[in-house]
């Protein structure tokens, strides 16, 4: 199985941080599986970074603990991008803002991956490719 890492729960991977969900931990190390992680997530984390050095590390440093760990980046194409208008939720789903999970989930679709998150409002998402953990 293919599956593309929430910038949450390879942060949380990357750390062994007690938050990763034991599925989470089961699937990641499950050598069947291939782990990927993607330039959006590097994105939001240097932003954080940027805006609170002191409480996220820089995004070079993370990609480098992915790709140690065996992780793959993937790139984002216009085909992802093109894929956010079809990207919905129902009136009665809660508000979901983040624009870096939209991607993700569109990112995950496009390369035919599983997309693997701890967030709660993601699975509101019309996609079937998502699995909470």
């Amino acid at each position: 199985m293919k599956l593309l890492l929430d910038t949450h729960i390879m942060l949380w991977a990357m750390a062994d941080d007690e938050q990763l969900p034991e599925k989470a931990k089961r699937l990641i190390a499950d050598e069947k599986n291939e782990i990927y992680f993607s330039i959006i997530s590097l994105w939001e984390i240097q932003i954080k970074h940027i805006l609170h050095p002191e409480e996220m590390t820089d995004a070079e440093t993370v990609a480098a603990y992915c790709k140690e760990a065996g992780f793959t980046m993937i790139s984002l194409t216009d085909d992802s991008v093109y894929r956010l208008k079809k990207l919905t939720r129902p009136d009665s789903a809660p508000k979901h803002k983040d624009p870096f999970d939209r991607i993700l989930i569109c990112q995950a679709i496009s390369e035919d991956m599983i997309f693997l998150t701890h967030d709660s409002l993601i699975p509101g998402y019309n996609a079937k490719n998502i699995m909470f953990v």
